[in-house]
């Protein structure tokens, strides 16, 4: 079953001769429980992709069906629960909020819903993410790798229908980089968590059951990869 459909997205700024299109005609879909990673250069409009995917930005014309439902023909304030409870981000900059301690920051999105967390599921997480006795720390008071796995976490909590990952190792080492990665991997597969990356590093994407290409706003898919 497709989790994601994507048809015709296109974005463009500015008109006449200053026009730019950041995503022209972008079409692809990907199944459930899927892997994607969408490699490019800066400025290649993959960042432009993830946002509107995401539903953080609209685009010029084009659709985006998430789990079946039309994203972009919801209301503002329906469009802003759906994006809650339907999708995780996990972006290069933790966000994790100071005066929270590791499993608060972890189940902040059912909070918001006020819904009550399920503390097996939880436990489970932070068990898989390495951060059982890390659990009562404050942000400051971990890595950054350790940071990154608490939003990992934060972004599987919901068991959202996508997770989007937004250069997730921009702010770690080679090594720590390498963790998170192989963690989204094995989330993939544990979970059937459909995640889509996007990445400057084709070391990374190597990691991903399929890769794309995105240049000069335009999507090539490079097949799959993994075995």
């Amino acid at each position: 079953m497709n989790i994601l459909e994507v048809q015709n997205l296109c974005k463009i700024y500015g008109s006449g001769e200053a026009e730019v299109r950041a995503l022209n005609q972008v079409s692809f879909s990907v199944r459930r429980g899927e892997f994607i990673a969408i490699v490019g250069e800066s400025g290649s409009g993959k960042s432009t992709l993830l946002n509107i995917v995401g539903a953080l930005d609209n685009p010029t014309s084009g659709k985006v069906w998430i789990d079946g439902k039309d994203v972009f023909s919801m209301s503002e304030k329906k469009l802003t629960v759906f994006r809650r409870q339907h999708i995780g981000f996990i972006f290069q900059s933790f966000n994790l909020i100071p005066e929270l301690n590791v499993e608060q920051n972890l189940t902040f999105p059912l909070l918001l819903d006020y819904k009550t967390p399920d503390q097996k599921f939880v436990d489970e997480l932070l068990y898989v993410l390495g951060l059982t006795e890390r659990r009562n720390h404050l942000p400051s008071q971990l890595s950054g790798g350790q940071q990154q796995r608490v939003a990992i976490g934060r972004a599987l909590v919901t068991r959202p229908a996508l997770i989007m990952a937004d250069e997730p190792t921009g702010n770690l080492d080679s090594k720590n980089s390498q963790e998170v990665i192989a963690l989204l991997q094995s989330m993939s597969a544990k979970y059937q968590q459909t995640i889509l990356m996007i990445t400057h590093n084709e070391n990374q994407a190597g990691a991903a059951d399929r890769v794309f290409r995105m240049a000069d706003g335009v999507l090539q898919d490079l097949g799959g990869v993994r075995q």
